[in-house]
């Protein structure tokens, strides 16, 4: 999928001399976190967000520090700080160093940015011009769209067991030589030992996603390889359930 599969089309912008009243405003009554700021012809040259709007003087946030320690910071982000706290224009609050993206970006790309640059929102552009944007929502969104139907249980046992071990075989974080599979109407069971406690959820993943798999269980013990502890999960504490574990090999 790309940008423009998802993107939200009709884009709520903002003109640079409009106030910091008006944004807050806007983005209260649109019900959005983020806007786009575009000047006279259409061109991109900022962001502002609810983050510009928080340490505000109006409100008693602005930033406030011992003189002894001001004296120890850069003045340049001392100013910088004020006219964040103090500016009355758009212009003066919003973000100028904007990421953005394509039509043709790939939700890859845009998931990267999203996390590398901690925003929530990337704007789409055509040139310079936006022609929509890309919130957490519209990934949300998305996700959302594409719910699994019930999948087919045409699959039998052995098919199903095949397909686990397959999907095992491709994980780097599978011990798979120390995991073994049974399966029997469907239902998946989980047998060996694992070395990291997360790889445990991760196998019950694995054979979840196969279709035809009614549920997974995972009788996995966990060793820790530092102290050679081994930790079994809940249900496999008992004594009498361990006659009836299959071997390893």
């Amino acid at each position: 999928m790309k940008a423009e599969d998802v993107m939200t089309r009709h884009v709520v912008s903002i003109a640079p001399d409009g106030s910091i009243w008006e944004a807050a405003c806007l983005m209260l009554d649109k019900n959005i976190s983020g806007i786009p700021v575009v000047n006279g012809r259409g061109d991109l040259v900022g962001v502002v967000t609810e983050g510009d709007c928080l340490r505000r003087a109006e409100i008693g946030a602005e930033r406030r520090r011992p003189r002894w320690l001001e004296f120890l910071i850069d003045p340049a982000r001392l100013a910088g700080e004020y006219v964040h706290a103090h500016g009355r224009s758009v212009a003066e609050v919003m973000t100028s160093d904007v990421v953005a993206v394509t039509e043709d970006a790939s939700l890859e790309k845009i998931v990267d940015l999203m996390e590398t640059r901690r925003i929530k929102r990337v704007p789409v552009l055509r040139g310079r011009r936006v022609v929509g944007i890309v919130s957490r929502a519209n990934l949300l969104h998305t996700l959302a769209g594409l719910a699994p139907s019930a999948p087919a249980a045409s699959n039998d046992d052995t098919a199903i067991r095949d397909q686990v071990l397959s999907e095992l075989d491709k994980q780097s974080w599978a011990p798979r030589h120390l995991i073994d599979v049974t399966v029997k109407d469907g239902i998946v069971d989980l047998w060996g030992v694992v070395l990291a406690a997360n790889q445990r959820q991760a196998a019950v993943v694995a054979a979840e996603n196969v279709p035809g798999v009614k549920t997974a269980r995972s009788h996995l013990a966990w060793v820790e390889p530092m102290s050679g502890m081994v930790f079994y999960e809940p249900e496999e504490k008992s004594s009498e359930k361990s006659a009836e574990k299959p071997c390893v090999g």
